[in-house]
């Protein structure tokens, strides 16, 4: 049978060769305009900072369902893991969840748990592409933007009307449906999405645990855009998500979020850009007792933002940025005294100059400055550069600053841990701090493109719990220093007769870390091979991704010992990979059969940062674009 498949594979691409001719213009897509890395719209080729991007047409032939499968498929150096209670934990080349910014079209998002945003929330649909930008961007984005930023752009409709309908069935009763439904008329142009999604709970053999736990979901969002006149646009959209964890038959764990903005974009005169929003975000977090009939809400974070952006032109090759942010951010937590409550408000003003001193010479520099009105203020600075050497190549390098300022359940926290120990908050923490330097060389020639990228991190006052003698009990401080380096190797090579490859290298070292803070595994890589070709009104593309993770040497806490003792702890290298064939009629009908864990990988143990997999499974999922099939 895989004689045969192979078979049918090498003659599918000898007809297309043969049908095709070598066309010398094409290139890896390095014009796709991008806004995460500079905040105004440059193309990736000439944007000073690097830009990973996942295009919409990546995630559909990819076939994947939310933001952590796009991540762990596209991107070496970063590993979703399980926290305590199986909360999911990331880890991105040595920076947690706390010190990776997420955006939803620039606005952040509010809610935590075990020091990670709720990446359930970010379902595929209606997404444009997604931008990753690695290191620190304080100077443009605040607290937070540590170790990167991560997104997510969404799209506009174009059509007058459009509606698409999905479904998908996967392992362990995994059942997810879509629809989507937009319209234009005039000025008036709307998109609503609501996507359902259900997986049954499964047992999976020895190790930290025993049962993944399964759950429902409903995601509704709702866009509306209003073209007011020529030069100014304005943008409304709303948000509801519920979702419920199985935890036991008794008891229920629940969550909820309403989300909500207003935006204006105003083209001020033919140089001068003004972007007025403002955002709400409210997550709420509740135990609920199906025998009681009762739902107990003990958790509850709202973000107020306001926000504005004016990019200035002063001719083709100077852009001044100027913005400013005001946030309110209130929290009430059952991990406070008495399930209390407290609000720390936030404001910001930052610059930035953007100037092509020359067609081959670019510079970037920025300042931000932030004030708390419970931890004081901070300063970023940032300056990176770009210098085109030959047409083919281009060389990038700068200095960022990143903070991340003690959130206040860091700060307040008093909480019994299930009465073994308690943990304590600490008011005199400081913020963590970030020193980035990165360098890079890209060579882009016809069809290829190659990028090779360093880069260093000094990392100073990191935040985390450790065993308080006094207190007896664990207590959030500000630890030692920490040096994060690594190198990152892309190659994208796309063959004339439509096969595409791309292979993704990451290397991470952390240095003088404590004995028992989780690390990042050395070694990553990821492999994609995808090739589609069309006959009339059908079309198919064939995609086979494949991950790997190096073995992890480290320390972790003992059970039995407060957590004042470590052992040591090897988890195993893995790979992972993933077989996609799509179909498409009359590119309304679309038919995606995926095999995932394509080798049959199952962890001897399963630690909390090992795959779930029980073993090789299947998906099929059917999609209709109603509105293409009249």
């Amino acid at each position: 049978m895989t004689r045969h498949l192979a078979t049918i594979i090498l003659s599918a691409l000898a007809m297309s060769a043969a049908a095709q001719t070598a066309d010398d213009s094409l290139s890896v897509n390095l014009h796709d305009v991008v806004v995460t890395a500079t905040r105004t719209p440059r193309t990736i080729a000439d944007a000073p900072v690097i830009t990973r991007v996942v295009a919409e047409d990546d995630i559909k032939k990819m076939d994947v369902s939310n933001i952590t499968e796009v991540l762990t498929t596209m991107l070496p150096g970063l590993e979703f893991s399980y926290a305590m209670n199986q909360q999911t934990s990331l880890n991105f080349q040595g920076f947690s969840g706390t010190s990776v910014l997420f955006l939803v079209d620039g606005e952040r998002m509010a809610g935590e748990t075990m020091d990670n945003i709720d990446y359930s929330r970010l379902n595929l649909d209606n997404v444009r592409r997604i931008e990753i930008v690695r290191g620190a961007a304080s100077a443009l984005y605040g607290s937070n933007a540590v170790g990167g930023v991560i997104n997510i752009i969404t799209k506009e409709n174009r059509q007058p009307w459009a509606l698409s309908v999905s479904s998908k069935i996967a392992a362990h009763g995994d059942w997810q449906n879509r629809l989507s439904w937009s319209l234009k008329r005039g000025k008036w142009n709307n998109t609503l999405n609501i996507h359902h999604t259900r997986i049954d709970n499964y047992g999976v053999p020895s190790g930290d645990f025993s049962t993944v736990y399964g759950g429902y979901s409903w995601n509704i969002k709702d866009q509306l855009r209003y073209q007011l006149s020529d030069n100014v646009k304005l943008t409304g959209r709303y948000g509801y998500f519920f979702r419920q964890r199985n935890f036991t038959d008794a008891n229920k764990y629940r969550y909820r979020d309403f989300d909500g903005a207003l935006r204006m974009n105003a083209k001020l005169a033919e140089t001068t850009d003004l972007e007025v929003a403002y955002h709400y975000d409210q997550y709420d977090k509740s135990d609920f007792y199906p025998l009681k009939s009762k739902d107990i809400r003990d958790y509850s974070n709202i973000q107020n933002t306001v926000r504005a952006l004016l990019n200035h032109s002063f001719n083709d090759d100077m852009t001044l940025t100027t913005g400013l942010d005001l946030m309110s951010d209130y929290l009430m937590s059952y991990q406070f005294e008495g399930n209390g409550n407290h609000t720390q408000y936030t404001g910001d003003l930052f610059a930035q100059f953007d100037w092509n001193i020359t067609p081959r010479f670019n510079l970037l520099a920025g300042l931000r400055g932030d004030a708390f009105s419970e931890v004081g203020a901070h300063v970023s600075p940032r300056i990176s550069l770009k210098y085109k050497l030959l047409p083919e190549l281009s060389l990038r390098g700068g200095y960022a600053n990143g903070f991340r300022v003690p959130t206040q359940k860091e700060r307040f926290m008093n909480f019994d841990m299930a009465g073994i120990f308690m943990i304590y908050g600490n008011n005199d923490l400081k913020p963590e701090n970030s020193h980035n330097l990165n360098l890079s060389a890209e060579w882009l020639r016809r069809r290829m493109s190659f990028t090779l990228s360093g880069y260093y991190n000094f990392v100073s006052n990191r935040i985390t719990t450790v065993w308080s003698k006094a207190l007896q009990g664990m207590q959030y401080l500000n630890t030692e220093k920490v040096d994060i380096s690594g190198l990152d190797a892309t190659f994208d090579y796309r063959f004339p007769f439509g096969l595409n490859a791309k292979l993704s290298y990451a290397y991470t070292h952390e240095g003088n870390t404590s004995s028992y803070v989780m690390t990042s595994r050395p070694h990553s890589a990821t492999a994609t091979f995808d090739y589609g070709h069309r006959f009339g009104n059908y079309s198919f593309n064939i995609l086979l991704n494949g991950r790997w993770l190096s073995k992890l040497d480290t320390n972790v806490l003992t059970s039995t010992s407060l957590y004042q003792e470590t052992e040591a702890a090897t988890y195993p290298a893995y790979t992972i990979w993933r077989l996609v064939f799509t179909q498409h009629w009359k590119d309304a009908i679309h038919l995606a059969f995926t095999i995932d864990n394509l080798f049959n990988y199952v962890p001897d143990y399963y630690y909390n940062n090992s795959p779930t997999t029980t073993g090789t499974t299947c998906a099929l999922s059917l999609s209709l674009d109603i509105d293409k099939l009249f």
